[in-house]
């Protein structure tokens, strides 16, 4: 289990929204170790998206799995990992397995986020995907107390500068 002060950040939000690109830049800005959770899928899901097939539930649970696993090994200063998370079962889920985790939710609408996924290069995940992580995406409730809601519209180093007020406002004790 992490040390209780150890940060542990899930960028999530449907495919193409700029998770990685977040992730990266909130690892590096906070001294964290940074893992895309499209690393930890199994070479069948692989498989399966770059065929155009949406992944099911059967699918995602043990790759949710490693990814709290991943989440709740021990780091000094913490973990940040990009992972869609689209169902709340699914943040559940990780909450489980991680303990205390904070999500950051990068929100925009399908029309910008197709465009973003069709100028992508060499991404498995094909852009008529996106209707099904859209049809799948359960956007986090104001119960979830645990989410910084951040829209996709902004530049990157303006959203990391959000998400860092918030977390200080969370009162994070990594932080």
């Amino acid at each position: 289990m992490t040390t209780p002060s150890a940060l542990r950040l899930i960028v999530m939000g449907v495919s193409g929204c700029g998770k990685s690109t977040m992730a990266t830049a909130l690892g590096s800005q906070l001294g964290l170790d940074m893992v895309d959770g499209d690393d930890l899928h199994l070479p069948a899901s692989v498989a399966k998206m770059r065929a155009g097939i949406a992944l099911d539930d059967a699918d995602r649970w043990p790759w949710l799995d490693r990814i709290g696993q991943y989440l709740s090994t021990p780091h000094e200063q913490g973990r940040v990992v990009a992972c869609s998370a689209l169902k709340r079962s699914y943040r559940d889920r990780l909450r489980e397995q991680a303990g205390d985790v904070c999500f950051v939710f990068l929100d925009g609408d399908f029309e910008l986020i197709q465009k973003r996924m069709q100028q992508r290069v060499g991404h498995y995940m094909q852009p008529g995907l996106l209707d099904s992580q859209f049809r799948t995406l359960e956007k986090p409730q104001a119960d979830e107390t645990d989410v910084i809601h951040l829209p996709i519209t902004e530049p990157v180093q303006t959203m990391v500068q959000a998400a860092l007020q918030a977390l200080q406002t969370l009162r994070h004790p990594a932080l």
